[in-house]
């Protein structure tokens, strides 16, 4: 029995001469995939969800709901916390830059941007106070000094830690993408 989907030799139809969904420059997309310490933190405090979960439906099966309840809502925390954390980092579209924290976004118009590169500065390890020598991509904005923003992502954060090709492409990324949207 053949497997079309699987295979690489496939013909291709017409169909499939559509616009790819990344194709749209107008959505807000990551240039880069989130790194394993990030996937693996919100691997753990999903499982601790589940656990958590399991805890709720044993409270609610011996008869307190309200108890259930709370337990129920704190599952739900984390996994809104371990989502949030999911999508955290630097984000890009026609319209501008989108750096996502964990409890704030911003957004900067591509109007508004002056240029984005690479220097080698002290950055902080892991998002911890303890700094390393390390390379931040850093926007300089028109209307403000440099010094007054966060860098939008460095060799040492969550998404680079070990991974400096990986920054080096996505740092390209933005910088190619800031070249061709700051003017246009």
């Amino acid at each position: 029995m053949p497997l079309p989907f699987l295979t690489a030799d496939r013909a291709f139809e017409a169909a499939d001469d559509v616009a790819l969904p990344f194709d749209d420059r107008d959505r807000w997309r990551r240039p880069y995939r989130p790194g394993p310490w990030r996937v693996g933190a919100a691997a753990v405090c999903l499982m601790l969800a589940s656990f958590v979960l399991f805890a709720a439906v044993i409270i609610a099966l011996t008869g307190t709901f309200g108890g259930a309840g709370v337990v129920f809502g704190i599952a739900l925390a984390i996994i809104v916390g371990a989502l949030r954390l999911l999508r955290m980092g630097v984000w890009v579209s026609a319209r501008g830059l989108r750096l996502v924290s964990f409890f704030a976004t911003r957004t900067i118009g591509w109007n508004r941007v002056d240029s984005v590169r690479t220097v080698q500065q002290p950055v902080r390890w892991l998002g911890l106070p303890r700094t390393v020598q390390g390379q931040a991509l850093v926007p300089a904005l028109r209307e403000r000094a440099a010094s007054d923003l966060p860098p939008l992502m460095t060799t040492h954060n969550a998404d680079f830690l070990g991974r400096f090709a990986a920054f080096d492409r996505a740092a390209d990324t933005i910088e190619a993408w800031a070249a061709e949207y700051r003017r246009g």
